[in-house]
């Protein structure tokens, strides 16, 4: 009797430990549902920027990776810190654990998205010479002389009097301002949706492209590449002062190929001019930016940091990046439409 006793309860237990283990099951299956849910929600939301930007860190590590010079094991971790705040924001946001719509994620969204590529230029003063510790400007300066028969920078050596490498150096610095008045307020103020997504897709592109350009061609200018070429030292008041300050203690050093103070502001002249009709500022700012933007490209050269062919990369760069950001814009927002989801970019602002 004994021995039927037990078997009698091992039984019991058998038909009590069924139904847990399936309700267990059914646990288990539902999480990885959500979960599945939950990614291809996230990669479907997910716009042509976040793709881009991903891409561009991905290719940063690679270069620090495979890279020859120092510093590898810290370019990697710095590079893979910027990830990983890339990741965290876009899962925040496009993941949808901050409401989508709200305030909150589309603010999110903004401070990840424009702090980690903007920030990761400063990173470029230790990646470059990680991934890149040669130098091309003996090449650079050869396609300057055989397809241009020319090199300003050299050209240009009996025309740096003080006052007007003062005056070139205004405006050279001055990019910084113009790249802060055009970035804050489309990233806090703007209500067009429309032009802010083919903007932060040009200026992603521009950074993004541009930084990626400095490991495949790196160099450090004419300044000091045709350093024995000049006759006439550079001398300025405050504003020469002001920009030889900032190269010193914040710039990458290498990044000269193509050359970002010339393909940014570019950029920014060729959208103003686009959307004048559509934007009341860019009526007003696109004439304004022509001039600075050419007073900036002189500038770039006169002041001896980048050769002739840097400033041809430059514009060209602009020139794409501007095509690639209407064709990528109007083909999210049509694939958007399709699957019924919300636009890339949602105002920070209750709209009327």
């Amino acid at each position: 009797m004994s021995g039927l006793a037990r078997a009698r309860g091992d039984e019991a237990a058998v038909a009590l430990a069924a139904p847990a283990g399936a309700a267990g099951a059914r646990a288990g299956t539902a999480a990885d549902e959500a979960a599945r849910s939950w990614r291809a929600a996230f990669v479907a939301d997910l716009a042509p920027q976040d793709w881009l930007i991903g891409a561009y860190f991905a290719l940063l590590f690679v270069g620090v990776l495979f890279g020859a010079g120092p510093d590898r094991p810290l370019a990697g971790r710095v590079v893979l810190v910027h990830a990983a705040v890339l990741a965290a924001g876009l899962a925040l946001t496009r993941g949808g654990i901050l409401r989508r719509g709200s305030f909150a994620n589309a603010l999110c969204y903004r401070l990840t998205v424009f702090s980690t590529v903007l920030s990761s230029y400063f990173a470029l003063r230790l990646i470059l010479p990680a991934a890149a510790p040669r130098v091309v400007d003996a090449t650079l300066y050869a396609i300057d002389l055989h397809v241009f028969h020319y090199e300003p920078a050299v050209a240009w050596d009996p025309l740096a009097t003080p006052p007007v490498v003062e005056w070139f150096s205004f405006f050279y610095f001055g990019y910084f301002f113009l790249l802060a008045l055009h970035v804050l307020p489309f990233m806090f103020l703007g209500k067009n949706l429309a032009i802010l997504a083919r903007f932060s897709t040009a200026i992603f592109f521009t950074f993004c492209c541009g930084h990626l350009l400095y490991i495949v061609v790196p160099g450090f200018g004419p300044h000091e590449f045709l350093a024995a070429s000049f006759t006439h030292p550079l001398e300025g008041g405050r504003f020469w002062h002001m920009v030889q300050a900032t190269v010193a203690d914040a710039g990458a050093q290498k990044d000269i190929f193509p050359s970002l103070h010339t393909a940014v502001p570019s950029m920014f002249t060729m959208l103003a001019w686009k959307h004048r009709k559509e934007f009341f500022w860019f009526r007003i700012s696109a004439p304004l930016m022509t001039f600075c933007t050419s007073q900036i490209i002189v500038a770039t050269m006169l002041l001896r940091w980048h050769y002739l062919i840097d400033i041809c990369a430059g514009l060209t760069l602009a020139a794409i990046a501007v095509r690639v950001a209407d064709w990528s814009v109007v083909w999210d927002d049509a694939r958007r439409a399709r699957q019924g989801l919300t636009p890339a970019w949602r105002s920070l602002f209750r709209q009327s």
